[in-house]
């Protein structure tokens, strides 16, 4: 006689996520008007003088449109849970599978930034986790507004407000819950800066996905389409200083033909869109008026998140390659060349998330690569580098079907 199951997955379905995601547009635009009140007062509170924190912290219509859009992108995906990767038939019978699972309970730290309590918890709630936010104190009142929109989605559709929770804790209360944590953790992602990464790994005691770190570079080859690279550089410089996939670094062949009026070029076409400052190597600073000379290495590690870039001279490909693996974070960059050969050799020894080939390293993110929202881009190795999707917030399980098979 077949024996029948009445117990319920603690998977939920997708049609119930999906119905929550739903629901969470019709939140989030219900409370537009009172999320931007909140969000100009907190706006009007921020008085440090950091002009990425404070792009990052603003919450506009568009700002609001873009989560919207995030919650219905995730809602449109696939479920990632449950999809089968491998399998395999052992010689004694054995059925093999190997089938995409949860995390289980994700948290993710982050500085600043309202609409990442949107999109990380639309990703690790579509991929089937229970996940934390631990939002910066300068937007805490715009995290706790969209936070109670997501409980209003969740409850209205019959679930537990366990799924998505807000750890509104001050950094001593928050240095504890790492240390002592009241609740089982499978992966921790710290969003932000270096001390935000820093302070986390030091205190975890699980798995920690680092994001957030830049520092990203681009070499001009001496075969390089000028007006293409001048272009690119400012845009990669300038259309958004707060995102970590912004340009800080550049090299510039020695062989380039006239690299220095090249070089003094881009820089005028810097300073023509904005107020940037300029640091290059004695090379450079020593002909080219208005520039600053760079009189500590240290700076090749430094992610600046501010209108300032730094202009280096490399002999070639190989010293720019050395260069990039020595100072940057992992995160993306360019090469801008005419020489197919040449760029594959770039973007194949370059360690980095994402590699490019004349192109701006502002595409890094998830929607630009045909991802959607992400949850953050991992600069680590395991276990996935770049944008982390809803295809990338999952493990994996076996499922072993036998029949009495012994070894």
């Amino acid at each position: 006689m077949e024996m029948i199951s009445t117990k319920k997955s603690n998977l939920l379905t997708v049609e119930e996520k999906n119905n929550v995601l739903h629901k969470m547009t019709l939140c989030i635009e219900q409370a537009r008007e009172e999320l931007l009140a909140i969000n100009q007062q907190e706006m009007e509170a921020y008085d440090a003088n950091d002009k990425a924190m404070y792009d990052r912290l603003k919450v506009d219509d568009a700002k609001v449109d873009g989560m919207i859009k995030a919650v219905q992108e995730v809602g449109a995906k696939s479920d990632p849970i449950g999809k089968e990767r491998y399998h395999f038939t052992n010689e004694n019978g054995m059925e093999v599978k190997n089938v995409t699972a949860p995390f289980g309970t994700v948290l993710i730290i982050y500085e600043s930034r309202p609409d990442v309590t949107i999109e990380a918890a639309a990703i690790a709630f579509k991929s089937g986790n229970k996940i934390l936010l631990k939002g910066g104190k300068e937007s805490r009142a715009s995290n706790l507004k969209l936070v109670n929109c997501w409980h209003q989605a969740l409850t209205s559709c019959g679930l537990s407000v366990d799924w998505i929770q807000y750890l509104d804790l001050q950094r001593e209360q928050t240095q504890a819950f790492l240390k002592n944590p009241n609740q089982a953790i499978d992966l921790i992602v710290p969003r932000g800066g270096e001390k935000l990464i820093d302070f986390v790994k030091a205190y975890a005691k699980c798995p920690v996905l680092v994001s957030g770190r830049g520092n990203n570079f681009l070499y001009v080859h001496e075969y390089a389409d000028l007006d293409m690279a001048k272009a690119i550089i400012a845009n990669a410089k300038l259309s958004k200083i707060s995102a970590c996939n912004a340009l800080d670094k550049v090299l510039v062949n020695k062989n380039l033909p006239n690299y220095v009026d090249f070089i003094q070029q881009t820089i005028h076409l810097l300073k023509e869109k904005n107020t940037v400052e300029i640091v290059a190597e004695e090379q450079i600073a020593s002909v080219i008026e208005s520039v600053e000379l760079l009189q500590d290495e240290q700076i090749w590690y430094e992610e600046f998140l501010d209108y300032k870039i730094v202009f280096g001279l490399v002999d070639s490909e190989e010293e720019a390659v050395e260069k990039i693996n020595q100072y940057s974070g992992g995160h993306s960059a360019t090469i801008v060349t005419s020489n197919k050969e040449v760029a594959d050799y770039f973007m194949t020894n370059v360690d980095a998330a994402a590699v490019y080939h004349n192109a701006s390293t502002r595409f890094t993110d998830g929607g630009a690569f045909g991802m959607g929202a992400e949850l953050a881009i991992s600069t680590e190795k395991m276990h996935h580098r770049g944008p982390l999707g809803l295809e990338q917030l999952v493990s994996n399980k076996w499922y072993i079907y036998g029949n009495g098979q012994t070894r």
